[in-house]
């Protein structure tokens, strides 16, 4: 099994061996006092994850709600209560 999580000590002292894998093997998960902090991915693999496809407009063009007659209506008079 390929190791896909590491300690922050790790990922600092095996940087090109975190690296490799995560072009060969997928995501590298780095972790700081036992939680996930962030994610190595290769540049192909993050160009694909971001890649825009469409519009805003085209996406609620394409909605599957589009034409069901779904109503969103804002109540009036009542302020939302934000958590500050």
């Amino acid at each position: 099994m390929s190791k896909r999580t590491w300690t922050l000590t790790e990922a600092r002292t095996k940087l090109d061996e975190m690296i490799d894998r995560a072009i060969s093997k997928g995501p590298q998960t780095i972790t700081r006092r036992g939680r996930a902090v962030a994610v190595v991915v290769s540049a192909e693999e993050w160009e694909r994850r971001t890649e825009r496809v469409g519009t805003l407009v085209e996406f609620f063009a394409n909605s599957p709600l589009r034409g069901s007659g779904l109503r969103v209506r804002r109540r009036k008079g009542q302020l939302r209560n934000p958590e500050i």
